[in-house]
Formats: C-alpha cells, structure tokens, sequence
C-alpha cells in the first residue's frame, strides 16, 4: 500500500525554521521529521511513499537522494577512482518525488498524484506531524466499514493551562492532557473513487473533500486516544526535540541499528 506524505506547504507559522527549508525537512534529533514519520510508518510494513512536493521541494528530493547514496559504508578506491557502496541502505523504502506544484492545495496535490496511486486504496497523511497511532489498525478499520475515507481523529494536546474549580477554590493543571474535542490529525485511508471529488488545484482536502464525503455518508473516523503531535510553532518543535533527547518518544517504535 501507497502512502501519500503532504510535503509542499509553506509552513508559515515556522517561519524561523522554514524560511531556508520546508516544514519535513525540519530537524527533530538531527533527523527530518519527515524521516520520523516514514521510520513510524515503515515498522508496521507500509514502506511506499508518494511525497508530494511544493515549496522547496528540491531540498527534500536532495536529502533522499543523499540518504539512499550515502547510508551505510562506503569504499572509496583511490587507485581506481571509484566509490562503492558495501552494503544496502537501513531503510528499504521505495520513495516518489512529486512536483505536485508551488501553490497547489492539499486536495489538489492528491488530484495531481492520480497517475501514481492507481486503482488501490491508499494512506494519506502530513509531512509534519508524529503519533504514536497503529496504521495496520486504520486500514483494517477503513476494510471494515468500507466508506470511500477514514480520517483517524486526535484529541490534540491543549496548549494552554486549564483552571478547575472546587467550590470558590482553584486548582491549575499546567498540563492537561488534551484538547477539547477531535480533530484531524492525518493517517487518511481513501479509495480511489474519493478523487473524483476533487476538481481543481486549488481544492482543500480538509475544508471541501473531507467535508463532501462526510456529506455523502462516505466518510468514517478512527479515533485514536494515543498521543499525537503536530509541529506547527517552534514551541512544538522543541517539545518534539525534548521528547526525543529524553528518549522518551512515543512515536519511536522502531529499532535503532
């Protein structure tokens, strides 16, 4: 199964980090998060991605191209001028590289990634955020109630303290645990008939094809109460970094080799 990884927005409200790089590419841990995301993904054996480009898409085509050239030894051979590579790369993905264009909407960039996904269902999810969600429970969750699209609905961290009151007494939580209420937060299961929903470039998958299907009764929620984390802010992504330093990162269900 094809996973499709939204890639080409402009990230905007990280702008301190996304002026020079896009949003993936931004490092947690000395790694793009968009290699977290795939790391995540690849455990549960989904290891074909379709990342669809945009806005300084060249800089996550080179960083792909440098992974898969350069990860493991190498045997430089002066004498003969070659370079060899001595063994395969740790991560046995198959990535495509799409342009799917600068300015074009997330539900344009599926429409545009058509020719790639063919006739099989097929996952969808964000270049910027990590969770700690099982994909084989999405899809088979998607199998079972056979709706055109699943989204996996999050209770995202809340950002704020909370006031809880006792009588005319107040007690704070600095941290609570999550947000009001459920939103999207990504791993979208869809079959290929939701595309024909999408007209044009400029169609949001969020705000018009997701909101369609639900119209039609084609669109069905796989709520995961685990944890799940976007980076939007440089806050985010310090949080993201401290959870990784302190080993402490839910969304680390791999094995380091």
């Amino acid at each position: 199964m094809k996973v499709v990884i939204l890639a080409g927005g402009l990230g905007t409200r990280l702008s301190e980090e996304t002026e020079v790089r896009p949003k993936p590419m931004v490092e947690i841990g000395g790694r793009p998060i968009i290699w977290h995301i795939m790391k995540h993904l690849a455990h549960y054996g989904l290891r074909e991605f379709v990342v669809a480009l945009g806005y300084k898409g060249e800089s996550i085509k080179r960083y792909f191209v440098d992974h898969f050239a350069l990860d493991g030894p190498l045997l430089l051979d002066g004498e003969a001028g070659t370079i060899r590579r001595q063994s395969s790369s740790r991560d046995d993905w198959k990535v495509h590289l799409v342009d799917t264009g600068a300015t074009t909407n997330t539900g344009g960039r599926l429409r545009r990634l058509r020719a790639v996904l063919g006739n099989e269902p097929f996952m969808v999810t964000y270049g910027d955020g990590v969770s700690d969600v099982d994909p084989t429970q999405v899809i088979a969750f998607h199998k079972k109630l056979g709706r055109a699209a699943t989204v996996t609905a999050v209770r995202p961290p809340a950002r704020y303290g909370a006031l809880y009151f006792e009588g005319p007494l107040v007690r704070f939580n600095e941290k609570p645990r999550t947000g009001e209420g459920w939103i999207n937060g990504g791993y979208i299961m869809m079959n290929p008939r939701a595309l024909e929903l999408i007209p044009r470039d400029d169609t949001s998958l969020e705000a018009e094809l997701l909101e369609r299907l639900a119209e039609r009764r084609e669109l069905s929620a796989y709520q995961h109460e685990g944890f799940w984390q976007c980076m939007d802010t440089l806050r985010d992504k310090r949080l993201l970094e401290n959870l990784w330093q302190a080993g402490n990162a839910p969304w680390q269900v791999w094995e380091e080799q």
